[in-house]
C-alpha cells in the first residue's frame, strides 16, 4: 500500500537523523539505500538490485551500485568524495545500458550520495545534466517531493500558472488511496471518484448551496459506517427529477438540483467506508475546488489514477496530456486569433455582432484523440469568452437594468464539441470536464450581467465517442459538412514501438502510401483527417512529434498529403512540449495547421530564442520542413546531387562476434596463438571513434589457406563464423558462409579517410568527424569518404552542413542519425567556388585539425561537449563557419533558419525540375578525382 505523505515525512525525518548523525561512523552503503527505499514504503529487494552488471566499452563488466530497471540508478561514494564524478559515472552507465540494447531498463532518475548529501537528476528534465535537487541528508523530509518516483506522488505541476493544482493532486491522491485501501478498485473506484469530484466542484461553485456536500459528510458517524449509504442516497437524488422525488426527503436533499447527464445513473452499490476514508473525504471538502481549472481536470485525475499497469497502458497507446500553454498555441493559430480580430472588426454594429454571435454558435469542433478532453475544454472556454465579449457589446442595457434574462440569449453550448477516445474512462472524464467548464463560464456570464445562470438539469453534453479513431468513420461522429475545426494531440508512438494492433491500423489507413512502415503512429491521423475534410473548408491542427518533419518520414507522409490537396497553413517549429502526465519525457514537438487550399496569413512560429515568446514570420508557402519554401520533400538518392566524393558505410563482418576482440581478449588470444598478431587491426564504430577507444578485429581476408591452417585457434574462429552464417535465416548470409574469412561489406581504403559517425548526440553543435589512418578498420556505424580533401572536411564540419543535418536527418531517439542517401547525397554544396574562397576553407579546416591535435589526451567526445568545448576550438570552428558561408554568398546568415531556407532554395534549383519525393529524378554525377 502507498504511504501517505505524512507517513513518508515522518520516516524521512527518522532516516535523516540516523544517517546524518552517524554518517562518519557508518559506511554501509547498501543499508543506506535499503533504508532510503523503506522511507517511501518500498522493500528494496522487491524492485531494485545492488551491483547490477553492465558491459563497458572495453567489453569488461562495470557494476551499478543501486539499480531499479526503468526507474532509477544510484551511485554511492564515500563521505566527502566528489558527487559530480559520481553523477558522471552514473550517466555513463545509462549510456552503457543503451549500448547493450536494454532500452526498456534505462532509468529516468539518477541519485548519488556520500551519506551526508543526496543529489537527484531527472534525465527527462530540460537540463538533464543539472540536478533537480541537491541537499543535506538531514533535510530529506523537506525534499520528499523530489522522490515522486519512489513515493508514487507526482509533484510535477499540472499548470505552471497555478501551483494550487499540485495541492489538488495530493488531496485527491490521499482520497484515492483511502478508498483503495477500503476495497474500491477499477471501474467502480474511477466512477465513484468522478462523482465525488463533481460534488466537490458543485459545493464550491454554487451548483449546490454552499457546503451542502461537506455538511452531509460531517453529519455522518465518525467511524464512517453510514457514509456509504448516505452517498448512495445523494447520488440517487441527483439523478432524480424533482417531480419524481419522495416528498418526505430531508429539505437539504430535496433542494439539490437534478443533474441528469447520466453522471449519477449507474448503480455503484454501497461503499463500505471507515473512519480513515471519511477523514480523507472531509479533507478534500476543505480544499477550494473552484480554483481548479477544468482544463487540467483530466490531467489531474489521471495523475492520481494512472499508476502501475494503468500508467503503462496509457504510455503504450501513446497517450499524453498537453499543458494549457501548448493547447493555447494551437487554438490561437487555428481559430482564436482570427475570431478575436473578427469581433474587433464588428465594433458596436448590432447586425454584425448578431451575425458573429450566430457564427460562434454554428462552429463545431472534433478532437479525434481527445483523451480527457483538454483541447475541447480550452477551446470551449475560449469560445464562451468570445461569446461573453460579444454579448457585453450587444446587451449593455441588460447589465444596467436587468431588462431580460441573459441565460435565454446564450447560444453556445457543450454539444458543439465532439471527440473520439479509445479508452472509455478518459472519454467519461472529458464529458464531465465539459460540464464543469460550462458551469464556470455560466458563472462568468452571471457576474458580468448580475444574473445567475445555471444550466441544470444537464440537457446537452459533449459528444465523446468511445472508439478507435482509426477504425470508426469520423463522419459518423460529426458529419464533415458540419465540422469547422479538427484539433488535438494524437498519440506519440514511433514506427518501431507500435503494437500489432497499431501496426494493423497504420496498414489500413496508409494503404497505398509507399514505405508507410517508416511512419509514426500520429501520421495515421493526418491521413485520416485529409480524407475526412476532402472538398471542405475545414481546418485542422495537431500537436505532433517533430520526427514527421525530419528524415525519411517527410518523403513518405507529405507527398501523400499534398496529392490529397493538403497545404500547410501555419506551423509552430520545434519546441519543448510540456507534458502533464507522470513519467513522461520532455518531447520535442511541432504544431502543424493544415487544410485544403491556401489559407490567408500563413505564419511560422519559431522558438529558437524563447519557449514562451516565439518569433513570428509571414510565409509565402510553408514546406513540410516548416520553413518558408516550396512543397518539396527530400528523397533518398543513390549518388550525390552535386560533384562530391563518394560515401560508403564501413565494414560489416556478420561474424557472430568471432572476429572482434577487446584489448584484453586480443592479448590473451595472441598469447595462445602468437602468429595471429599480424592479422589484428584496430576496429572503430561510432562509439569508439567519438570516445577515443577501440576494439580489435581479426582480419583474415588477405590470409592464405595454409596460413590459417597453421594457426589452430584462428582456424577455430573461422569455422565458428561459417557455422554462424549457415544458421542464419537470411539466404545472402548463408551464401556468405562459403567465404568465412570475408566480410559482408568490406570498405578498407588504402590511404587515410574521412569518417562520419552514423549516430551522434544532438547536444553537440557539430558532429565530430575526422580523418582515420588506412590501417584502422571502420565498422558499418561509420561512413567512410576515402577521397575527401580538407575542403570537403571543412564544409562537412561547418554550420551550413549542420543546419542541413538537423533539418533533414532522421533521429535515433533524439540523436542525429546521419544518412548517406538522405543527408549527404542530397546536400547542396557551394556552387562556383573561387580558388580564394576554397583556400580559405582549407586553411580554416586545417586550423580545426591543428587545435584538436593540441588536446592529445582529449577524446572527440570531450572536445565537442557543448558545455566544455575548448575556447580555441570554438574560435577555429567559428572561423571555418565564416569561410564556408562565403562560399555560398557574401551576405552573412543571421541564424540557422536563414541557412536552412537558403539551402532548400539551392536544393530546388539544383534538383530542377523537382518532382514529388516518391518520384524525384536522380541526377548522377561523378566524384572528383582523389587528391
Amino acid at each position: 500500500m502507498r504511504l501517505t505523505l505524512s507517513e513518508i515525512r515522518n520516516n524521512a525525518m527518522a532516516f535523516a537523523a540516523e544517517w546524518h548523525d552517524a554518517a562518519s561512523e557508518r559506511a554501509d552503503a547498501q543499508s543506506f539505500w535499503t533504508e532510503l527505499f523503506a522511507v517511501f514504503g518500498i522493500r528494496r529487494r522487491s524492485v531494485a538490485s545492488f551491483e547490477e552488471k553492465v558491459r563497458n566499452l572495453g567489453q569488461g563488466l562495470d557494476r551499478i551500485d543501486v539499480f531499479w530497471a526503468g526507474k532509477m540508478l544510484g551511485e554511492h561514494k564515500s563521505r566527502g568524495e566528489n558527487l559530480g564524478k559520481a553523477a558522471s559515472q552514473a550517466f555513463n552507465y545509462v549510456q552503457l545500458l543503451t549500448n547493450e540494447g536494454r532500452h526498456h531498463e534505462v532509468p529516468r532518475y539518477v541519485v548519488v550520495s556520500d551519506f551526508a548529501r543526496i543529489v537527484v537528476y531527472d534525465l527527462e528534465s530540460p537540463q538533464p545534466a543539472e540536478p533537480v535537487a541537491d541537499f543535506a541528508t538531514a533535510r530529506l523530509h523537506e525534499n520528499i517531493r523530489h522522490f515522486g518516483f519512489l513515493s508514487g506522488y507526482d509533484t510535477r505541476p499540472l499548470d505552471p500558472e497555478d501551483p494550487i493544482n499540485t495541492q489538488a493532486v495530493e488531496v485527491l491522491g490521499e482520497l484515492h488511496d483511502a478508498l483503495e485501501r477500503g476495497g474500491y478498485r477499477g471501474h467502480t473506484l474511477e466512477r465513484f471518484l468522478v462523482r465525488v469530484l463533481f460534488c466537490l466542484f458543485a459545493d464550491d461553485t454554487a451548483i449546490f448551496d454552499a457546503d451542502t456536500f461537506k455538511i452531509l459528510i460531517e453529519n455522518t458517524r465518525s467511524d464512517g459506517s453510514d457514509l456509504g449509504a448516505a452517498l448512495a442516497r445523494l447520488f440517487k437524488v441527483l439523478d432524480t427529477p424533482f417531480s419524481e422525488r419522495h416528498q418526505n426527503l430531508p429539505d437539504e436533499l430535496m433542494a439539490l438540483p437534478f443533474v441528469n447527464g447520466e453522471l449519477f445513473r449507474e448503480d455503484l452499490g454501497f461503499a463500505e467506508f471507515n473512519g480513515a476514508m471519511r477523514t480523507a473525504l472531509l479533507k478534500a471538502c476543505s480544499f477550494d475546488w473552484a480554483r481548479i481549472s477544468p482544463a487540467v481536470f483530466g490531467s489531474l485525475f489521471q495523475s492520481v489514477m494512472a499508476d502501475g499497469e494503468g500508467a503503462m497502458k496509457r504510455r503504450q497507446i501513446g497517450a499524453h496530456y498537453t499543458s494549457e500553454r501548448d493547447i493555447m498555441k494551437l487554438i490561437r493559430s487555428l481559430f482564436l486569433d482570427e475570431l478575436q480580430a473578427e469581433l474587433a472588426a464588428c465594433g458596436t454594429d448590432a447586425k454584425k455582432l448578431a451575425a458573429f454571435h450566430s457564427k460562434l454558435a454554428s462552429l463545431r469542433f472534433l478532437d479525434p484523440a481527445c483523451g480527457c478532453g483538454n483541447f475541447l475544454v480550452v477551446a470551449y472556454r475560449e469560445l464562451r469568452l468570445l461569446e461573453l465579449a460579444t454579448m457585453q457589446k450587444m446587451y449593455q442595457d441588460a447589465r444596467k437594468g436587468g431588462l431580460f434574462k441573459i441565460d435565454t440569449l446564450l447560444k453556445i453550448n457543450v454539444d458543439q464539441m465532439y471527440g473520439i477516445e479509445i479508452e472509455e474512462w478518459p472519454a467519461r472524464i472529458a464529458e464531465v470536464a465539459m460540464w464543469l467548464v460550462d458551469h464556470q463560464m455560466n458563472q462568468k456570464v452571471g457576474e458580468a450581467f448580475g444574473q445567475p445562470v445555471l444550466r441544470l438539469p444537464l440537457r446537452k453534453s459533449a459528444k465523446i465517442r468511445h472508439d478507435n479513431a482509426l477504425q470508426v468513420k469520423w463522419e459518423s461522429v460529426l458529419p464533415a459538412a458540419q465540422c469547422s475545426f479538427v484539433l488535438g494531440n494524437p498519440p506519440f508512438v514511433g514506427a518501431k514501438f507500435q503494437t500489432a494492433a497499431q501496426r494493423a491500423d497504420m496498414d489500413r489507413v496508409c494503404a497505398g502510401i509507399s514505405n508507410a512502415g517508416l511512419l509514426d503512429y500520429v501520421c495515421a491521423w493526418y491521413v485520416t483527417a485529409a480524407e475526412y475534410i476532402r472538398g471542405r473548408k475545414t481546418r485542422c491542427a495537431f500537436v505532433s512529434t517533430n520526427s514527421i518533419t525530419q528524415g525519411e518520414q517527410v518523403g513518405v507522409l507529405w507527398p501523400a498529403l499534398f496529392r490529397r490537396g493538403i497545404k500547410i497553413q501555419f506551423a509552430h517549429r520545434t519546441f519543448q512540449w510540456q507534458s502533464e502526465a507522470r513519467g513522461k519525457a520532455h518531447v520535442h514537438v511541432v504544431i502543424i495547421g493544415f487544410g485544403e487550399g491556401v489559407a490567408n496569413g500563413r505564419k511560422i512560429y519559431d522558438y529558437t530564442e524563447s519557449e514562451d515568446t516565439p518569433t513570428v514570420t509571414n510565409a509565402s508557402n510553408i514546406s513540410p520542413y516548416l520553413i518558408n519554401g516550396p512543397d518539396i520533400a527530400i528523397a533518398n538518392r543513390s549518388t550525390p546531387l552535386c560533384p562530391a566524393p563518394d560515401i560508403g558505410i564501413g565494414n560489416k563482418p556478420i561474424d557472430g562476434g568471432n572476429y572482434l576482440f577487446t584489448r584484453d581478449e586480443m592479448k590473451a588470444f595472441v598469447q595462445e596463438e602468437p602468429a595471429s598478431k599480424a592479422y589484428f587491426r584496430p576496429w572503430f564504430g561510432a562509439e569508439e571513434f567519438i570516445n577515443g577507444d577501440h576494439r580489435w578485429c581479426l582480419w583474415l581476408g588477405d590470409a592464405t589457406s595454409s596460413e590459417i591452417r597453421s594457426m589452430p585457434r584462428v582456424h577455430e574462429r573461422v569455422d565458428k563464423v561459417r557455422k554462424f552464417r549457415l544458421a542464419s535465416k537470411s539466404a545472402p548470409t548463408r551464401e556468405l558462409a562459403a567465404r568465412p574469412t570475408r566480410f559482408h561489406v568490406e570498405n578498407m581504403p588504402d590511404r587515410r579517410f574521412l569518417a562520419i559517425p552514423k549516430v551522434s548526440s544532438e547536444r553537440r553543435t557539430y558532429i565530430p568527424i575526422g580523418y582515420m589512418p588506412a590501417k584502422h578498420l571502420a565498422s558499418d556505424l561509420l561512413f567512410v569518404l576515402p577521397a575527401a580533401t580538407p575542403y570537403h572536411f571543412g564544409v562537412l564540419t561547418s554550420a551550413m552542413h549542420m543546419a542541413w543535418v538537423r533539418q533533414v536527418c532522421g533521429r535515433l531517439e533524439s540523436r542525429y542519425r546521419y544518412s548517406n542517401t538522405l543527408v549527404y547525397n542530397n546536400f547542396p554544396w557551394p556552387q562556383d567556388v573561387t580558388p580564394k574562397h576554397k583556400a580559405a576553407v582549407e586553411a580554416a579546416a586545417q586550423q580545426v585539425l591543428d587545435v584538436r591535435a593540441k588536446w592529445k589526451d582529449q577524446t572527440l567526445a570531450d572536445l565537442y561537449d557543448p558545455l566544455v568545448m575548448p575556447a580555441d576550438l570554438v574560435k577555429a570552428h567559428k572561423a571555418l563557419d565564416r569561410a564556408v558561408d562565403k562560399c555560398y554568398r557574401a551576405k552573412p546568415f543571421p541564424n540557422e533558419r536563414a541557412r536552412v531556407e537558403y539551402l532548400f532554395e539551392l536544393y530546388e534549383k539544383l534538383a530542377h525540375p523537382l518532382l514529388p519525393a516518391t518520384s524525384a529524378r536522380r541526377r548522377r554525377t561523378k566524384p572528383p578525382p582523389a587528391p
